[in-house]
Parts: C-alpha cells; structure tokens; sequence
C-alpha cells in the first residue's frame, strides 16, 4: 500500500491541528524555486484567529523537524485558514455559511446566487433575493443537485452580532 507525502503529513499534522479545536482542510505540496512549500489549510465554526495559526505553524514545524516527512531539502511551511473565496466541499463548510451569500452551479439548471437559512443531511434551505422588487422566495436544493458552490463576499452585509444587539 503507497501512500503519497500529502498523505503521510495529513497524518502527521493531523492531530496536532485536532489539539487546537481545528479541522485539516488541506495539505498542499509543491515546489517554490529550490525550495520545497508545505501549505496546510484549517478552519473551525468560530473562524481562525491569526495567533492559533502562529501557534500551530509553531507545533508542525516541531514535529516535522523530528521526522524526515519533508526530506532533505529546505522548505518552507505555511499555515492559513481558507480565504473567503473558498469553495463549499464539505457539509460542515455549508452550515458554516448559514446566513451568507452563495453562488451555487447547479447541476441541471444553471446558477443561483442565494441565501443559505438552514443546513441538513439531504440538502440546504435558501432564500433567493427578488428581482426588481419583488419578494424573496424560498428555495429547497439537495446537495446532488449542487456541482459547485462559493460564498459570495459582501460588502454592506450586517454582521450576526449587528442583528442580535
């Protein structure tokens, strides 16, 4: 059984990212110049603060100075949460745009562009703006229907917080 070096290190850093309350989004190898680069991606409900990447970054390079996962050869390790842009994957990544704006390719019928109100095992509730005026529609997609999907950026969105108070 091979197992490739994207692997092995999912393995490696894994419960190190599980310790901080994280979730491995991705471990990405490639080649910069000379050098080796070792990107890994996590996430979490509650977003990921800069210092829990620093600390993190902190225990990764540690582990992986004790093992010759890496090689050799000089590389360089960088540890990020997902940008904003990222595509929705995984059932977790929809309920933790629950309230956002999203861009959904369908696979049968084209783009929709709506509101995500609620996430279950079958599919996503959605509340698609009106056009000229018009009332917002609700809208039920099963997740076998959805080829593609991404959060859309908004500039003037209020914040959950701004709502509550």
């Amino acid at each position: 059984m091979s197992t490739t070096q994207s692997d092995r290190l999912r393995g490696l850093v894994e419960p190190l990212v599980r310790a901080k309350d994280l979730d491995l989004e991705e471990v990405e190898v490639s080649r910069a110049g000379r050098r080796g680069l070792l990107r890994i991606v996590v996430d979490s409900d509650e977003g990921v603060e800069l210092d829990a990447c620093a600390e993190l970054s902190r225990a990764i390079s540690e582990k992986l100075d004790e093992t010759d996962a890496m090689g050799e050869g000089e590389y360089v390790l960088e540890v990020s949460s997902p940008g904003a842009d990222r595509p929705l994957t995984e059932h977790r990544h929809y309920v933790r745009a629950t309230g956002r704006l999203v861009r959904l390719q369908l696979a049968d019928e084209g783009e929709l562009v709506a509101r995500i109100l609620a996430v279950d095992e079958d599919g996503l509730d959605l509340e698609v703006p009106g056009v000229k005026g018009r009332r917002p529609t609700a809208r039920r997609i099963g997740f076998a229907d959805i080829s593609k999907a991404r959060v859309e950026i908004e500039f003037n969105r209020k914040d959950k917080k701004e709502e509550e108070a």
